[in-house]
């Protein structure tokens, strides 16, 4: 597949616009998130979406327990800083959602409290994710998490959002990542 990363291309060739765009937005962001002490040289690393079983905060969860782990386990070892922000609302009546909820909660209060590895690894929810909020968000996020559940998602347009800012994506092949791959294909 074909294409840029415009963060990073952005950074190698030009790193002195990059640097006021970016570190700009993050440390504003960072200074909004104040309580959480978040490093802003961090990488941003954001899962928005609907509090969902198939959207998959759950697997989420634990590839921040598995970061958490390797962290604590081998201290000497270099590491990428991350902050982890999930932002969502949940279904007034959806109990699933209000454990994960619980869960990616009860995460962040381990990891950010932990001396060691909370210098290195930060996991935030944001609450009540609204348009307002998403304006802050997106223009930091350096890794965006599109992993709903294959042919669950009808939409994307934080993900278009997001790749508009710079962000790099990892996703699954909901209809947002298969309606880009298509138009890719129909251009060769």
């Amino acid at each position: 597949m074909n294409g840029i990363t415009p963060r990073i291309w952005l950074l190698l060739c030009n790193p002195g616009q990059a640097d006021t765009i970016m570190e700009e937005n993050k440390l504003k962001f960072s200074a909004f998130l104040e309580e959480y002490k978040v490093n802003p040289s961090s990488m941003f690393n954001v899962h928005m979406k609907r509090i969902h079983e198939y959207k998959w905060q759950l697997l989420n969860c634990l590839h921040i327990i598995t970061l958490y782990n390797r962290i604590k386990n081998d201290l000497a070892k270099a590491f990428v800083h991350r902050t982890v922000i999930i932002g969502s609302k949940e279904a007034p009546g959806y109990h699933m959602a209000k454990m994960i909820i619980k869960l990616v909660t009860s995460i962040g209060d381990v990891v950010n409290y932990n001396p060691v590895v909370g210098k290195r690894l930060k996991v935030i929810f944001l609450e009540n994710y609204r348009v307002s909020l998403t304006k802050k968000v997106i223009p930091t996020t350096d890794l965006s998490l599109q992993i709903s559940t294959a042919g669950t998602e009808a939409s994307g347009t934080d993900n278009m959002k997001l790749m508009l800012n710079g962000s790099l994506t990892i996703g699954t092949m909901d209809s947002a990542n298969v309606g880009w791959l298509r138009k890719q294909n129909r251009k060769k």
